[in-house]
This record gives structure tokens, C-alpha cells and sequence, in this order.
């Protein structure tokens, strides 16, 4: 394992230091994460213009909340996962639904599930997906804006699910009654 340093408001590089403290002042404390990700000032700043801008996204509040958990999932990252399982849990989503997330579980809503399972299947194939599939996901309701602004929430998670991964990033106390692994056999060796 490479070592990586969680970085802290006075050991983070001069580039990353004001986003960390508004980070901080956000959450009341510094994701490991975002610690490890001050190492390059330019991969905090984008990653958090990113989160940023998924937040403006036509998806409601519990929407990008389906697509983040969901690419969590499919991407295997315990970190994520017990981040956003944190951040949905303060924001108010029922914790049915929160769970169902978690365990790779079907939604109770139709449209939820939809946007669940195609968030998935993004992912899964990389963007190669069948035509049939994306006019599925049309038929719930959902628009072509939806269909790229789920590229948007997978884009922002490839940069922190990716980052766990290779740092492997420990739980900060205030997750660690979220922390998850995937109930489903998903590393290899």
C-alpha cells in the first residue's frame, strides 16, 4: 500500500488549505478523503466544483442521493458509501431507503428503482449502454437531461471512489457507524 498523508488544515498544501477550511466549517470536521485528496490541490478543487455542480442537476435532493449510493455500490468504495450514507442520513432520507442502497436491494418506488438500476448499469458498462436500456429509463419519466446528468454523479464518484481505492482511505470516527462492506463478493485475490 502506498503511503498517502490525510492532509490537515495545517499540514495541506498552500492550494488546498482554503477548501478544507470551508470543507471543515461545512461538515465540522475533514473527510479523510478530502485529506488525502488536498495532496493535489487540483484534484480538491475540481472534485468539489464537481460536487457542486451535481447539486444543480434537474435530479431532486433523494435523486442524486440514488445516483452517488448507487455508483458507491457498483464501484465497491466502503469510504464513499459511509460518507454519503452519512451526508443522506443528516439530509433526511428514510433510512428504508438508505438501507436498500446499501445491500444492492431493489427500491419500494418504481421510478426510484429505474434510476437506480440504470445509475448501475452506466456504470457497469462504462457508458456502453443498449438503446433499449436508456428508453427504459425514458419510459419512467425520466429525460435525456437525466441520462447525461447521471455521467455528471458518475464522473464526481470516479474521482473519490478512486481515490479511496488506491489510498485506502480509513473511516473518519463520525462515519464509522456507516461503514460498509458489499454484501456480494466484489474484490478480487
Amino acid at each position: 500500500m502506498a503511503d498517502f498523508k490525510i492532509h490537515t488544515l495545517e499540514t495541506a498544501p498552500e492550494g488546498a488549505k482554503e477548501r478544507l477550511k470551508q470543507v471543515e466549517a461545512h461538515f465540522g470536521f475533514v473527510p479523510n478523503m478530502l485529506g488525502i485528496q488536498a495532496e493535489a490541490p487540483a484534484l480538491l478543487e475540481g472534485y468539489l466544483k464537481l460536487s457542486e455542480t451535481f447539486e444543480r442537476t434537474s435530479f431532486t435532493a433523494l435523486e442524486r442521493k440514488i445516483v452517488l449510493l448507487s455508483v458507491n455500490y457498483e464501484n465497491d468504495c466502503d469510504f464513499c458509501m459511509a460518507g454519503d450514507s452519512y451526508v443522506a442520513q443528516s439530509e433526511g432520507v428514510e433510512e428504508e431507503i438508505i438501507q436498500a442502497l446499501r445491500i444492492g436491494a431493489p427500491l419500494g418506488d418504481d421510478r426510484l428503482e429505474a434510476l437506480r438500476l440504470f445509475t448501475r448499469i452506466v456504470v457497469r458498462s462504462r457508458g456502453w449502454v443498449d438503446n433499449s436500456e436508456i428508453q427504459a429509463f425514458l419510459e419512467m419519466g425520466y429525460t435525456k437531461q437525466n441520462v447525461l446528468e447521471i455521467l455528471l454523479g458518475a464522473a464526481l464518484k470516479l474521482m473519490s471512489n478512486y481515490t479511496n481505492h488506491i489510498a485506502e482511505t480509513p473511516l473518519n470516527d463520525a462515519l464509522q457507524p456507516h461503514a460498509w462492506i458489499k454484501p456480494t463478493p466484489a474484490r478480487v485475490g
